[in-house]
């Protein structure tokens, strides 16, 4: 019992990796966040329409998507240590300058800086988490990560509003960059070089690296799977707040505070859900998960006027649906690729999964559509989409894990091979 313990505990170095990751998560995303609640600054100080306000966001999506894709193919050539503090170098000064902007087009550009190398951030992570965490542990590691995406909600819209109104718009840029300069200075400090999967790499062109990953079939499930999983989960998000509005009666005061209890509850289930992911398995974790979500969101986008209590108990059910499905189910993506690959397969499935959410919310705007009243019509019909998706990633996800045991399996049967003394029944 007490070696299970043990086994299954974290070292001192351990806890540090994911404390430092889990922190550069919530700089990451945070900066993608608070761009959100500055639109109306935004629109009056810079004096730009709102389709231009909408490339602004869409600027960071996309170059954060091609970035992934370009860096895949080097990914595995460096020290992991190296290649964070890299592109996390590259984020801070494209945040930097996002805090100096004084016109539309130095933002702009600003923000297409800030996702070159901050959309790279979240693979590098997840290859480090790969590399030095087991399978076993996995779950747990990626529900403390995911919690940095839930306090990034609760902080995102409150508190770059703040400061935005207690100083200037450019102050959340320049908040953000000083806490992420602190996480730099303590990876340069204390985060050790990982660099074993360097062994492992041969003299191969970095684009044929990037092509053979793409011709593995194992791979490619992987991709699948990233791709359904971003779809479900983009689609709802863009028009959240305002059928919350316009449909369910939520007024703008209360609105900040559905959000801000829903990230609350989020914030603890990612640590249960990591936690039930190793325990009980990672997909029956997933497809629980998925069940809740679906039959919440089957409900919830069929609403009419419905009192706060019962909007905030609803979106913390569904969101600790979704909450453990995303945490168990990058938990087993993680376990598709060779070690000597790790590096680029994250780089693409994050390349995957910005791609598919950015062509889910455009579908789901060719889908929703506002009536003269401001309601939202159609979410009913965009709840039973999404419920499709939800329905196929479970299929697909269960090839994953079936494909993930094979090969554990067979792992196991080759060392019982070679040491058939350490095996006791």
């Amino acid at each position: 019992m007490n070696q299970q313990h043990h086994e299954g505990a974290f070292s001192k170095y351990q806890i540090f990796v994911i404390a430092i990751l889990s922190i550069l998560q919530f700089t990451i995303v945070l900066d993608f966040m608070v761009i959100s609640p500055l639109s109306a600054i935004l629109l009056e100080e810079l004096s730009i329409t709102t389709s231009q306000f909408g490339l602004v966001v869409s600027a960071y999506a996309f170059s954060a998507g091609a970035s992934g894709l370009l860096a895949s193919g080097f990914a595995d050539k460096f020290d992991r240590k190296q290649l964070l503090l890299f592109f996390y170098t590259g984020f801070i000064l494209g945040t930097l300058f996002c805090g100096l902007a004084q016109g539309y087009l130095f933002l702009l550009i600003a923000r297409i800086v800030t996702g070159l190398f901050g959309g790279v951030m979240s693979s590098i992570s997840y290859a480090i988490i790969t590399d030095l965490f087991a399978l076993q542990k996995r779950g747990r590691v990626m529900g403390f990560v995911q919690m940095a995406f839930a306090a990034s909600q609760i902080l995102g819209i409150p508190v770059g509003l703040y400061i935005a109104n207690q100083w200037n718009w450019h102050a959340p840029f320049l908040l953000i960059v000083g806490i992420s300069l602190v996480v730099g200075v303590l990876i340069v400090l204390y985060l050790k070089p990982i660099s074993e999967h360097l062994g492992l790499q041969t003299k191969q062109n970095p684009f044929r690296h990037m092509s053979n990953i793409f011709k593995n079939p194992r791979y490619m499930k992987g991709f699948a799977a990233t791709t359904l999983l971003a779809t479900g989960g983009f689609m709802l998000m863009p028009f959240g707040a305002a059928f919350s509005v316009n449909n369910l009666g939520i007024s703008l005061e209360e609105l900040p505070l559905v959000y801000m209890i829903t990230g609350v509850f989020s914030i603890f289930m990612g640590p249960i859900a990591g936690k039930l992911s190793d325990r009980i398995g990672k997909y029956k974790v997933f497809w629980v998960g998925s069940l809740i979500a679906t039959i919440v969101i089957l409900i919830y986008c069929h609403l009419g006027i419905t009192s706060f209590a019962v909007v905030i108990l609803l979106n913390v059910i569904m969101f600790m649906g979704i909450t453990a499905r995303m945490v168990s189910s990058q938990a087993l993506l993680t376990a598709i690729p060779e070690a000597k690959d790790r590096g680029a397969f994250m780089s693409i499935n994050s390349s995957v999964m910005q791609v598919s959410g950015g062509i889910a919310s455009w579908v789901a705007g060719l889908i929703v559509v506002q009536a003269a009243d401001g309601k939202l019509e159609n979410y009913g019909a965009l709840g039973f989409v999404v419920t499709g998706t939800i329905f196929a990633t479970i299929a697909l996800m269960y090839m994953v894990n079936k494909m993930v045991f094979h090969d554990s399996q067979v792992v196991l049967d080759s060392k019982q091979e070679r040491e058939p003394d350490l095996v006791e029944v």
